[in-house]
């Protein structure tokens, strides 16, 4: 517009009949602000209440539960939980570990029988499989260690190695940081269980920070699970492996 035609003034304007936007009275909003602060604080203490309340019961009942390999009680079985393995089919240093106290409680009679228990949801990716084959090639004889290969969390082991396999007494095997859980929800499934935690992995300083920090959600998970008591995402017919291990 050149600067020689007339500028529209407010006046001259038609009337439409519309009326602008009304905005929020300031304490209106400061109201709503302050409810919405309200709302998050009370979730934030509603969550870490829930988290200390599943990490103290886990603590609790898995307390007078764990030993070292030496001073374990007998059990029948032993119940390596799976970690990862690599994609050229090698144990991961975690799981490696799990396996050798699992092979030391065998050559040391404290237990009968192996039952290792992990993911092989997909074909290409098989823990159980490689579990039992890292313990047959250092001498533990293939007819003593049991596979499940629906062990998709510690849960879900647990309750299988209750309810498909039949294991009454257990030593669980599994890090520091998990050995709790893992007690607590294979006592919770009915097994009379103490368990044996490594502590040699610590050196992989990162990845146990990170499976520490998970820990803490993966105790809430814990606690959901056992309270709804929800089945494992396979259960099946009964399998008769860890009592064959034993008989023979």
């Amino acid at each position: 517009m050149s600067d020689d035609q007339p500028h529209p003034d407010a006046a001259d304007q038609p009337d439409t009949g519309e009326q602008p936007a009304a905005r929020p009275a300031p304490g209106r909003l400061t109201r709503w602000r302050r409810r919405a602060v309200r709302v998050v604080l009370w979730g934030t203490l509603a969550g870490v209440l829930v988290a200390a309340g599943s990490i103290g019961w886990i603590r609790w009942s898995a307390a007078g539960h764990v030993y070292s390999v030496q001073d374990v009680p007998q059990a029948p079985v032993a119940l390596v939980l799976g970690a990862k393995v690599h994609d050229t089919g090698v144990p991961s240093a975690f799981l490696e570990a799990r396996l050798a106290i699992a092979k030391e409680l065998y050559d040391t009679g404290k237990v009968r029988a192996i039952l290792v228990s992990g993911d092989h949801a997909q074909w290409s990716y098989d823990e159980p499989d490689t579990m039992r084959d890292w313990l047959v090639r250092r001498g533990v004889p293939f007819g003593k260690v049991v596979t499940d290969h629906a062990g998709f969390d510690t849960y879900d082991s647990c309750q299988r190695a209750a309810r498909i396999f039949g294991v009454q007494k257990a030593i669980v095997v599994t890090q520091s940081y998990h050995i709790a859980r893992a007690v607590t929800l294979c006592r919770d499934a009915g097994i009379e269980t103490d368990g044996v935690a490594d502590d040699s992995v610590r050196r992989f300083e990162s990845f146990w920070t990170q499976g520490v920090i998970r820990e803490q959600g993966a105790c809430v998970k814990a606690a959901f699970d056992t309270l709804t008591g929800r089945d494992p995402v396979f259960l099946g017919r009964h399998e008769t492996g860890v009592e064959d291990a034993l008989r023979d």
